[in-house]
């Protein structure tokens, strides 16, 4: 009999959180035979993600999951084997309660954000008693062995290798979307939270000898793309050219179409954590938009990765990554930072690609919270 994992995903931010949690549902049937529900309180962020997902449905099948509608009003279920409360969220007091019931309680998991902090490999597996008898366990991704590792399927790799491979491929899946770039224009993919920077670099690429292809799937940037242009508002499809810049809009699209946008683009800015884990998987030169935390908190998790994500970098490439990285998180000039670091290009590509290759040495996350599940028992 499969053994039964539920899920549970508080949508904070429009599409991160249910982001990590359907990618880990999906896998968790997919590769480890699992019987996994997973509980969304908001399901239409989920639908852009999921083709042909319902958002008023309070049960469905996708994917082989087992997808629930988190109600405001609690139904009595049974509780599952194992259970994982996604991002620090609340679980139901009547679920908890039921968990408490059970003769042998269920292994009640904290699956925290993503951080390359040096406290995480110190918090990671720790145990945290309740005050009802049981006991939760701080269960932390990350980039090192001492953490949970990071969400990748088992082919991911191979599967980007056999598209990077195949032009045809490449071609048919960005004339599927509309996008027609000219032959040697550089791709960039733009998924971002608002930026008063992006103006800057905008600026930069328009001014550049090198024609540049701007893709933006429909997010919360689009409001400062469309400022820039001097245009009241943009809607998919339009498709914009300013100097030496294509500026295209693309319809929010599904998780696994986003992975071959990833790989097709030269470069991407990414937001978030699903998004910036997906584009260390592309091997692509990347540029991540961390999101704002209070007294600007998050800059110590930005400066913690690029301590991690420099390393075999020479010191003037290195110096470049940090340098745009930081623009763009730090309200600088980011046109500035991003024309210092095409001089490092062609090393900056193959850090990339280094990069990805030696996160997939380590276990998956999926893998690791199965492991430890098996060693619970």
């Amino acid at each position: 009999m499969k053994a039964t994992w539920d899920i549970f995903c508080t949508v904070v931010d429009n599409y991160g959180d249910i982001g990590v949690t359907w990618r880990l549902a999906r896998q968790l049937v997919d590769e480890h035979d699992l019987a996994v529900r997973l509980w969304v309180d908001d399901l239409s962020a989920f639908v852009p993600m999921c083709p042909g997902a319902d958002a008023t449905a309070l049960q469905q099948w996708q994917h082989g999951v087992d997808v629930r509608q988190w109600p405001a009003e609690w139904l009595p279920v049974e509780p599952a084997e194992v259970v994982i409360g996604a991002f620090a969220c609340q679980l139901p007091a009547h679920y908890v309660e039921a968990m408490r019931a059970q003769p042998k309680p269920p292994l009640w998991l904290n699956l925290d954000y993503l951080s390359a902090e040096d406290w995480v490999e110190g918090c990671h597996g720790l145990p945290s008693p309740q005050p009802n008898g049981l006991r939760k366990v701080f269960f932390f991704p990350g980039f090192t062995e001492k953490t949970g590792g990071l969400l990748r399927e088992g082919d991911l790799l191979a599967r980007r290798e056999a598209f990077a491979q195949s032009a045809e491929a490449r071609q048919a899946f960005l004339q599927r979307l509309g996008v027609h770039p000219e032959a040697q224009a550089r791709l960039i993919s733009l998924f971002a939270y608002e930026n008063t920077q992006l103006g800057n670099w905008l600026d930069a690429l328009a001014a550049d000898t090198q024609p540049s292809h701007l893709l933006v799937p429909q997010g919360r940037i689009l409001a400062d793309v469309a400022h820039w242009l001097g245009e009241p508002g943009l809607a998919v499809g339009d498709v914009r050219l300013r100097g030496s810049l294509t500026v295209q809009i693309l319809p929010f699209i599904s998780q696994d179409d986003y992975d071959r946008l990833l790989w097709a683009c030269d470069f991407n800015a990414v937001r978030g954590e699903d998004s910036f884990v997906r584009a260390q998987w592309a091997g692509r030169p990347m540029l991540w938009h961390i999101y704002v935390q209070d007294e600007n908190a998050h800059w110590e998790k930005l400066e913690a990765f690029l301590a991690h994500y420099r390393q075999g970098l020479s010191d003037d490439a290195a110096d470049a990554l940090v340098a745009l990285w930081r623009a763009w998180n730090m309200d600088h000039d980011v046109g500035q930072a991003w024309q210092a670091a095409q001089r490092h290009w062609p090393e900056l590509q193959q850090h990339a690609r280094d990069w990805a290759a030696r996160q997939a040495t380590r276990p998956d996350l999926a893998m690791t919270l199965v492991q430890f599940y098996r060693n619970w028992l």
